[in-house]
């Protein structure tokens, strides 16, 4: 049977762990195999990228694959071919598609009509990649996820909605910091509540990083969302991950970014480049995870 990775919950809980295991043992051992000798996979990205393009073509070619890119001025997805149809042609080629896209249902109908898997490399609804390396970054610090304190501050994004679905799996206490107006979306967040998730959500920052050993943030303008930049900036008022807001935080606090990062916007200058920030570790780590999900995918 194929496996598609569409969001966290496509996992089931064991495996999920066992993915942020296997990415710190492939890390820890530089590893090199040839999982992925004589399969090819197809990356469709009609969204821009720098470590998600970059981490999957070196991941592929570490594990001995090989790999077609396709920008959406190569592609015919979301134009004039159906979907169906792409996603049937293009079982014909390859052993699994790799799309960064807009939206989720994209990924949901190339998923029901290909024989191949299909990895979501980013939806405007879910960002599982990023958030699966994030928690390796996590892991290799504190193994431990059920004694944390998780704190997200920003935008109720795809980001958000994955670190959502991560507290269904991962036993950490997750305080989500948004704008009134820019809350997750409802269905995903009592999905989550109701799998058991322990999810605490509030408009102040201030409550939410309050003891948090971790503390997220991301743009608040995302692409395809540029014209609402200075309306954001507005609504975000306050939310900006800096010293004064940190000062709530565990005395140990680290911070993640998942980039690109605008500083002095959802972030300070002095966080991102300080001796708490993680943003580096945690992009190096999207190589790793993205090999331990290219080898579950075709186990």
């Amino acid at each position: 049977m194929k496996k598609d990775f569409l969001t966290i919950l496509d996992l089931k809980r064991n495996e999920a762990h066992e993915l942020v295991k296997r990415a710190a043992e492939m890390k820890k051992n530089s590893l090199r195999s040839d999982i992925l000798r004589s399969k090819s996979f197809i990356l469709i990205f009609e969204k821009a990228s720098t470590r998600t393009k970059v981490s999957f073509e070196v991941g592929i070619s570490q594990l001995g694959g090989h790999y077609v890119f396709m920008s959406s001025k190569d592609s015919q997805l979301g134009r004039s071919e159906p979907l169906e149809d792409t996603a049937r042609v293009l079982s014909k080629y390859a052993d699994g598609l790799i799309v960064r896209t807009y939206a989720q249902n994209n990924l949901e109908v190339l998923a029901r009509h290909s024989t191949i898997p299909v990895i979501n490399a980013l939806s405007d609804e879910y960002h599982p990649c990023q958030v699966m390396s994030d928690l390796l970054t996590i892991y290799e610090r504190t193994p431990n996820f059920s004694d944390l304190t998780v704190a997200w501050v920003g935008d109720g994004n795809n980001m958000a909605h994955s670190w959502i679905n991560a507290a269904v799996y991962f036993p950490f206490q997750l305080n989500v910091a948004v704008p009134r107006r820019y809350e997750p979306k409802q269905d995903i967040l009592e999905r989550a509540l109701h799998m058991g998730a322990r999810i605490y959500v509030t408009h102040d920052p201030a409550e939410a990083v309050q003891g948090a050993h971790y503390v997220n943030t991301d743009v608040w303008a995302s692409m395809g969302q540029e014209s609402e930049q200075q309306k954001r900036e507005k609504a975000f008022y306050g939310f900006c991950v800096d010293d004064k807001l940190l000062s709530y935080a565990d005395d140990n606090v680290k911070v993640l970014h998942c980039l690109p990062a605008h500083r002095g916007e959802e972030i300070s200058k002095e966080v991102i480049e300080g001796n708490r920030s993680l943003v580096w570790d945690q992009a190096e780590n999207r190589l790793h995870m993205q090999k331990a999900i290219l080898e579950w995918i075709v186990q």
